[in-house]
């Protein structure tokens, strides 16, 4: 059985991405990790961030962004679709760029991909996510945050990145252009395996917060739309009351050890209040609606959504 691991990446560095600590997360697994690297700008150092690993498994492919041929975020799983395609492994195993994974499930996802390796009904693995907020302290369980998504699919041709890159459909005499085509597309059947994917997204200093979701507007609605909307925005991200997300109470991956230790902007944070600002952008999971479900599912449902959406058919294996 080989395990291929694989990510495509543009500017981390420059915009807090912990790329480093991605990659590394799964290494001991992976027989291989291939990196598509964007053109990153001349500031940035996401190449040497990688290259600082020092793995012989790691193998970069340099690719060049073209938000004009692939719009609204599908450069995003272009992209994802060009690393993918470049694995040589049975499992393939994606994470993006602040998707992490603790050392204690890597025996676990190891021993279900051989568990179920000559299962072919078998198309992708879903796991669990933690999404962090704010801080490496806080996480977020509201409605509108995706509790499982797929991360390990199989080398098949026909399975690719899907919309924004956040999942996969298998896309028969696929154009390898129309990534948000829902026709002739088909959800991949999945198993279930017992590990969380740390997601820290939404962890960055306030400044690179809002450089990032600039940067990820940019790539949803072009340079010029993105630059009138945030030109009118205040230069910091405002995560607003911290109280509105869970604490976390477990341990993070060791890889993430270096940047716990740099977590430098805690006076930035709104620890005290639970008034929101009333000039910040409201997030899903502050509006009413989304409060008023959040209470339903996790004190009545037992953590079960109410009409959320899911990607996949989870088989029973």
């Amino acid at each position: 059985m080989k395990i291929s691991g694989f990510t495509m990446v543009k500017n981390a560095t420059k915009l807090y991405y912990p790329i480093r600590e991605a990659i590394a997360s799964i290494l001991p697994i992976v027989d291989e990790f291939v990196v598509a690297l964007g053109d990153c700008d001349e500031d940035d150092n996401t190449r040497a961030e990688i290259l600082s690993l020092n793995s012989d498994k790691v193998r970069i492919i340099d690719t060049v962004w073209d938000l004009k041929k692939y719009p609204n975020g599908t450069e995003n799983a272009h992209q994802t679709d060009l690393a993918k395609e470049a694995c040589t492994g049975d499992w393939l195993f994606y994470l993006q760029a602040d998707e992490v994974i603790h050392e204690k499930y890597l025996p676990i996802i190891k021993a279900r991909c051989k568990e179920l390796l000559q299962d072919a009904e078998v198309e992708g693995l879903l796991f669990k996510y933690l999404h962090f907020w704010g801080d490496y302290d806080h996480h977020h369980t509201a409605h509108g945050w995706y509790q499982n998504e797929i991360r390990i699919v199989r080398n098949r041709p026909e399975i690719h990145s899907w919309e924004s890159a956040q999942s996969f459909r298998r896309i028969p005499d696929f154009d390898y252009v129309n990534y948000r085509q829902q026709v002739g597309t088909h959800k991949l059947k999945v198993a279930t395996v017992d590990a969380y994917v740390y997601h820290y997204g939404w962890v960055r200093p306030p400044d690179f917060m809002q450089r990032k979701s600039k940067s990820l507007d940019t790539i949803h609605m072009g340079v010029e739309k993105a630059s009138e909307v945030y030109d009118k925005k205040v230069k910091n991200y405002d995560y607003g009351p911290m109280s509105r997300a869970k604490k976390f109470t477990g341990t993070h991956p060791k890889v993430m050890d270096r940047k716990l230790a740099a977590f430098d902007w805690a006076d930035q944070l709104n620890y005290s209040s639970k008034e929101l600002n009333p000039d910040r952008d409201k997030r899903k999971h502050d509006k009413l609606k989304y409060r008023i479900l959040s209470f339903i599912e996790e004190h009545l449902l037992g953590g079960r959504r109410i009409g959320s959406f899911k990607n996949y058919d989870l088989l029973k294996k």
